[in-house]
This record gives C-alpha cells, structure tokens and sequence, in this order.
C-alpha cells in the first residue's frame, strides 16, 4: 500500500449553534467552501491535482441536503473536474471522511485529495434528517434505544464515575481551551470565516467559558433525568442492562459537548503528488479502524476502535504520545481513560468540544488537525484521534510525525 500523508489542515472557529450565533448567517455550503479555499490558497495548489473532496455532514437535508462536497468545491472555485462525495458516520464522519481519502490515495485510487466535514447546526437543526433508530417503534425495540443523553448516565453508572468527576473533567477543558488560544496554539490552522461581503464574522471560537468553576457546574441540574425517567428511557437501558438498579444522572451542558457551527478540511496525498506541489508533509496516516459497539451503551467505541487502530500498527496505548477524543460527554473520555490507562496530561491537552462544541460532520477533521498541530509543537511523534458515534460506532486515526 502506498503511504499517505497529511500536508495541511484548517478549520473554521466554532460558532454558537443557536439563531444568534456568529456563524448562522453563513450558510453551510459557503463555511465548507471557505474552508476548501483556504487549503488551496495558503498552500498555493493547482485544483486540478485533487482528484476527490469527501465531506463528513450528520444531517445532510436542506440547505446541507444533496451532495454538499460536491457543490463546495464548485462554489470554492475548483476546477469542475474535482469529484465530491457526502458521508454520514454520524459524529465521526470528519474523521471518516479524512480516512475515507487517505484510503483512495493509499489504494492508488487518486494521489491526492481532500477530507473534512461541515455542520451548521444554528441552520440545520440535529435530528432534521429523522431516522428510523428514532421513529419507527419497531427498530427502536429491537435495538433498546435511548436519547445519548441517557446513555452517557448509563455509561457513568456502569463504570461509578461520579458528578464530581465529570465536573472535574470539564472545567478542566474549559481552562485548557482557553489557555490554547491565550497562547496562540490555535493560530495556524483557525481559518476566520468571512460574510457575503469579504468581511470577517468570527476568528475564535465562540463558546468557550473561561470563567467555568466547580461551583458553577455544580448549581447545574442534571439535563437528562426527566427524558429517562418520564419518557422511558431508562427503563429501556435497565432492561439492557439489569446489573444496575438505576440510572445516576449526572450530566448536563457544562459537561456535556455544546451544539455548534463549523467546518474543517484536511489536505491528504501521496509523496510523489506533494513534490509535484512543492509541499512538505507534515504526518503519516499510520493506521485507521472504525468499529461497532453495544448501540444501547453506545458511547464506549472509542477505546474498542483505538485498540483496533493501534494492533493494525503494531503498537500499544502506551506508544501514543498524545490523544484526541471528541469529548461527546465527560463519561466518554474518562472510560477511555480508565480502559486504556491513559492519563489526563496526555488527551485533549487543549480542551475540547466540551468547551469548544461539536459541529457533529466537522469535529473528527477537526480534531485530526489539532492532535497534529499540538505533536509539532511538543515534538511528540505519535498521536491517535478518536470519536464515539450515535448507534454504537467509533472511529480512530494513528498519526505519525515525519
């Protein structure tokens, strides 16, 4: 197989996902469109020597419906010989998008191509598309399904995380991100998105909450208990799982992943390609897996598909010098944590979509770029990313420096 390598990344600041958000006058074609310009750009590459576009979108209707690559990278000025493909992995789509191209370069398929993904949740609301896992009575049956609210409280009570922790955990981000852009560790890849007349609408990310304390965590209900106890939820997770008695609800918006707009393209080809373009490659694509896991629980891919990740490269979690995994929820990375023995100073060292949010087609690109920015700047040679996804999925990505 042909090695494949990352030559850039950008991504978009992450806007508020709600009506006066920064972003939600931006539509989500012209965010993925600016994204698309701006790898292009800044690398000064001829269009015609990418040979796909493949963009993660979760709710792919409206004004994100049809095949939203596609019409990007026409509206981005591409050459109109640049193919583009939609995919839904659900919340690591980004990533699968990403690992999606790097498999069509490593193939032999094409030299070089673009991954990513793009969310306006302010314009296109989650849960716009449907879906039988969540409409139809007959497939929600089969498969016990809950609202990913539950499952997060039923991932903590399975594994005895407390609210404490959880808190802990995102006030902890919370600091970390806004101590990365104090820092100027975001600068290279944030690309500010611009409105209809060239002027710059947002340059940061607009969610972040400094100020985040224990204290005010704490004065925060529980966002999930009523939609397991009234709606029936929890009682369908107990009859999955009967070990437990109940469900301890715990998680609620300041630990959980805000809802937000945004976009992210990754740059990935092979070498011969990257010296035809004058470009330097940044990382190695080391290993990918994608798996499935109990969709009840739902939230516990992650570990499975990074352990998947790391025996298709020969490695062990203790090789892994940095770790990125989207932080859906506080429980979702502290079982990851605890399963894989990773410790707190070495994953989302720089916050993540608790403070930051989860644009949900972009987040894994997104991600992607930030574990690889972090790597250059510790000199840490190796790095995995990774996502959990909606009925039991998750996606991991070993990168090396090179």
């Amino acid at each position: 197989m042909t090695d494949v390598y990352i030559y850039d990344h950008v991504r978009s600041p992450r806007g508020k996902g709600r009506a006066d958000g920064a972003l939600s006058e931006i539509t989500p074609v012209q965010l993925a469109a600016q994204m698309l310009q701006a790898v292009r750009d800044r690398n000064a590459l001829d269009s015609t020597l990418i040979e796909d576009v493949l963009l993660g979108c979760v709710v792919p209707v409206g004004e994100q419906g049809g095949n939203i690559a596609r019409v990007a990278a026409l509206v981005a000025g591409f050459d109109h010989g640049v193919p583009g493909m939609q995919l839904n992995r659900y919340c690591g789509s980004g990533l699968e998008a990403v690992n999606f191209a790097a498999a069509k370069v490593a193939s032999g398929q094409v030299d070089m191509a673009i991954g990513g993904g793009v969310e306006s949740m302010s314009r296109v609301p989650m849960g716009s598309d449907g879906g039988a896992m969540a409409l139809d009575p007959q497939v929600a049956f089969k498969m016990y399904f809950t609202m990913q609210g539950v499952s997060a409280d039923l991932l903590s009570t399975l594994y005895g995380f407390t609210r404490e922790q959880c808190d802990a955990y995102a006030a902890e981000s919370q600091r970390r991100a806004a101590q990365a852009w104090a820092n100027g560790w975001f600068d290279r890849s944030v690309v500010a998105v611009k409105d209809v007349l060239g002027l710059p609408v947002l340059s940061r990310d607009e969610a972040i909450r400094a100020d985040t304390t224990l204290a005010s965590l704490a004065a925060l209900k529980p966002a999930f208990l009523d939609m397991g106890t009234q709606y029936g939820f929890d009682g369908v997770a107990l009859l999955k799982y009967p070990q437990i008695e109940a469900i301890q609800h715990m998680h609620h918006a300041g630990n959980s992943s805000g809802i937000v707009d945004g976009a992210a393209a990754v740059l990935v080809g092979n070498a011969e390609v990257g010296e035809r373009a004058g470009l330097k490659p940044r990382a190695r694509i080391r290993s990918v897996a994608t798996v499935g896991s109990e969709p009840t629980l739902m939230l516990d891919a992650p570990s499975f598909a990074a352990q998947k990740a790391l025996k298709k490269a020969g490695m062990t979690a203790a090789d892994i010098g940095l770790w990125e995994l989207n932080e859906a929820f506080s429980s979702v990375v502290l079982c990851l944590m605890e399963r894989l023995n990773v410790a707190h100073d070495r994953i989302n060292v720089n916050g993540g979509a608790i403070a930051m949010g989860h644009p949900l087609g972009a987040t894994g690109a997104m991600i992607l770029g930030t574990l690889l920015d972090e790597m250059e700047r510790r000199q840490v040679g190796t790095g995995l990313v990774t996502l959990c996804e909606a009925a039991g999925m998750g996606t991991a990505t070993i990168i090396e420096l090179v």
